[in-house]
């Protein structure tokens, strides 16, 4: 490895320009780019030349008295200021920068992990750089290292710490990142194994393997060029779900209806490459969606709970409504959707939290997706049955079985009470943004309503959310071919049973009335004047029921929500959350809605 001066050809890398060029903060990635060489290999020399950072204490008590919950940076500086103790460590990986469309909700599962093993009597230490969280607050863990999550700073830290094991798998896809990195370096990984996670992310290996399980998926393909994702979209049929591989809160997502829909999508998408291709599946539209979190140890595994999302198939987890228990589907495909989920666990050896997002379409169980780490949904559930599924899986990473911890035989199914957890949008905050939701993440928040009968949670999730249920007026209906169905005609007499009145676009005005249910007629956006962005604008609408199915209705409904949001009016977009709706409004008219703790919900389980 050399570097070269101006006029006098290249010279052997020294202590001391090695030295300067980290002082300079210069990484070693860097430094590997600039000298044509890799990142292990000036790593390598850096541990030869004896040129390692120093890690600087924040003193946490501005010198007033003796600091007990420190925290720590690097530096190239002679003095190490991180005096290393000899108990038995776990280090956390974080989740690192936070952003609108990723929650918060892995701080959660990290803060949770560090209490759990502060109970086993385990020294643990944070590893993140996000001054906005929970994990970063100086008094949350043992030891705390403000540093970038990069194999690099990771490694430097472990070096100086020498911990038992390092977990990857509560931070989100940041961590997940380096796994094999600091694998391949001697860091004990805790929790599922790099070579788990990587099975379960690699497209190809988990195709292989959910068809050697003989497990029902979506059709899906990799593209590394345009001209190859319009032949993977065509031979896998529209609509289909673009995606960059590896994305984190689902980001850059897309629903593509046509080949001038995937070419454009192309275009726009960056660095696609063997190593960063694009990810084509079938898009399920109009399917039903659900979320089972659960803990493997390896042996057993417990169902934390499956919840089923309001929203239709494809709209981010982040952002769907979720139902625990699930109340709309049968108990053969709830059985067949635990055993899957137990299938997929050993399969993959998991070892701590796992994640499965399913589909059902005309009674069809799809896997959509396995993620063998913490979960958006794991705050939600464990507050929802009283089971913190974070602290169960650090146990269980540790060495603490499911067994010894006496949740073997849990069963979530036991529960008495219905919880909801309803998504908060920023959308009031940012005009003119468009406000329908895909499978990139939009949400800033979430809320949730408890009570022991459904139509009660979802009045006060939506009264949380601050979504307001009307009690009295309008409604307006349109609803696509596939939804002029049994469900419909049932939705559109229940609000005529609670008083309300019912406006519709024309093909479906002249469906309910060919049942016997009267409608107004008005005009679709681009059919004439008054239509029905006219009528929202004038407060002639207190209800928006819209479930669009193709790309052109979809631009109908963005002109339809936005009027509806300017007005706060709340919109709905599927039959089954119109469903939830009514049965919302209906516990709301009644009154004498209750407010009790969670504890008190959860006592009546046991």
């Amino acid at each position: 490895m050399a570097v070269t001066d101006q006029g006098k050809g290249p010279r052997p890398v020294t202590r001391e320009i090695l030295l300067k060029a980290k002082q300079f903060g210069f990484s070693d990635r860097q430094l590997a780019t600039i000298w044509g060489s890799t990142e292990k290999a000036v790593r390598a020399l850096r541990m030869k030349l004896g040129v390692r950072p120093s890690f600087k204490t924040v003193d946490t008590c501005a010198a007033e008295f003796e600091a007990h919950t420190p925290y720590h940076y690097s530096t190239y500086d002679e003095e190490n200021e991180s005096v290393r103790s000899d108990r038995k460590k776990v280090i956390i990986l974080g989740g690192g920068p936070n952003r609108i469309g990723q929650g918060i909700e892995f701080d959660y599962c990290c803060v949770h992990g560090v209490f759990a093993l502060e109970q086993e009597g385990i020294e643990t230490i944070m590893i993140n750089c996000n001054p906005e969280t929970v994990s970063t607050d100086y008094d949350t863990t043992d030891k705390l290292y403000f540093e970038p999550l990069t194999l690099e700073d990771v490694l430097n830290i472990c070096d100086h710490e020498q911990p038992y094991g390092v977990i990857v798998s509560f931070g989100g896809q940041t961590p997940l990142k380096i796994a094999k990195g600091l694998e391949a370096h001697g860091v004990r990984i805790l929790g599922t194994s790099p070579e788990g996670i990587d099975l379960a992310e690699d497209r190809e290996r988990f195709g292989a393997l959910l068809r050697k399980l003989k497990i029902a998926h979506p059709k899906y393909g990799t593209a590394f060029s345009v001209h190859q994702a319009e032949l993977v979209a065509e031979e896998i049929g529209f609509p289909v779900l673009v995606r960059p591989s590896y994305v984190l809160g689902g980001r850059a997502m897309e629903i593509c209806y046509t080949n001038d829909a995937v070419r454009e999508y192309m275009k726009k998408a960056v660095d696609v490459s063997p190593e960063h291709p694009v990810l084509i599946d079938r898009f399920l539209e109009d399917a039903f969606e659900y979320d089972v979190d659960c803990v493997s140890d390896g042996v057993d595994v417990m169902i934390g709970g499956v919840m089923e999302h309001i929203e239709e198939a494809g709209i981010h987890s982040g952002d769907s409504s979720c139902v625990l228990p699930p109340y709309m589907i049968s108990q053969k495909n709830l059985e067949e959707m635990i055993a899957t989920t137990v299938k997929l666990a050993k399969a993959l050896d998991v070892n701590g939290l796992m994640n499965v997002q399913f589909a059902m379409k005309d009674g069809v169980i799809y896997v959509l997706e396995v993620n063998p780490r913490a979960s958006r949904t794991v705050p939600f559930v464990s507050k929802a049955t009283g089971i913190p599924l974070a602290k169960v899986a650090a146990r269980v990473m540790v060495g603490k079985t499911l067994k010894q911890q006496g949740l073997d035989t849990y069963d979530f199914r036991r529960l008495k009470h219905i919880s909801i957890k309803e998504a908060v949008f920023p959308f009031n905050k940012f005009p003119r943004t468009p406000i329908f939701l895909g499978p990139e993440m939009r949400s800033t928040g979430e809320v949730m309503g408890i009570s022991d009968e459904f139509g009660a949670s979802i009045a006060k999730s939506q009264m949380s959310a601050g979504n307001t249920l009307p009690s009295q007026g309008r409604v307006f209906i349109s609803v696509n071919k596939s939804d002029k169905n049994d469900i419909t005609v049932a939705i559109a007499r229940e609000f005529v049973r609670l008083g309300f009145l019912l406006v519709a676009t024309e093909g479906t005005s002249k469906f309910l009335d060919s049942h016997g249910i009267t409608s107004q007629h008005v005009f679709k956006v681009d059919e004439g004047r008054p239509n029905v962005v006219d009528l929202i604008k004038n407060g002639d609408i207190q209800l928006v029921i819209n479930t669009p199915l193709g790309e052109d209705s979809r631009y109908d409904e963005y002109s339809i929500g936005w009027a509806a949001l300017e007005q706060k009016v709340s919109v709905i977009t599927t039959l089954s959350a119109a469903a939830t709706a009514v049965k919302g409004i209906e516990r709301q008219l009644a009154g004498g809605l209750t407010v009790k703790s969670i504890q008190e919900y959860l006592k009546a389980t046991v």
